[in-house]
């Protein structure tokens, strides 16, 4: 899946985005402002990516922290079928692949 010459279709394109940000709401605690700044996805994405968890398996919370709805921080509450350990240790080719993917000067 990860070669150079691999070339993938939008869905598995989308998989791997939903990877790529369940590993960094695991990791830290995110909000989408801090994810649109960390990843330079558009807000639109990111809200049908972690909307869209569900459909691989990965269950998601909002910590609501104040008032104001976006003040607080998404969390991962189960991995469901998928390996935490393998997108750990897979993160750097699936962040890879995406920016590849994403880069108009390297699609093919």
């Amino acid at each position: 899946m990860f070669s150079n010459n691999y070339v993938i279709n939008k869905s598995q394109k989308a998989f791997l985005r939903k990877l790529y940000l369940a590993h960094l709401l695991d990791e830290e605690q995110h909000n989408l402002l801090s994810l649109q700044k960390l990843t330079k996805m558009p807000r639109r994405t990111l809200q049908d990516a972690i909307a869209a968890f569900v459909d691989i398996g990965i269950e998601v919370d909002f910590v609501q922290q104040g008032q104001r709805h976006n003040e607080g921080y998404y969390r991962i509450s189960t991995w469901g079928p998928i390996s935490s350990a393998w997108v750990n240790s897979h993160f750097k080719q699936i962040k890879q692949h995406l920016e590849i993917i994403d880069d108009p000067e390297m699609a093919h």
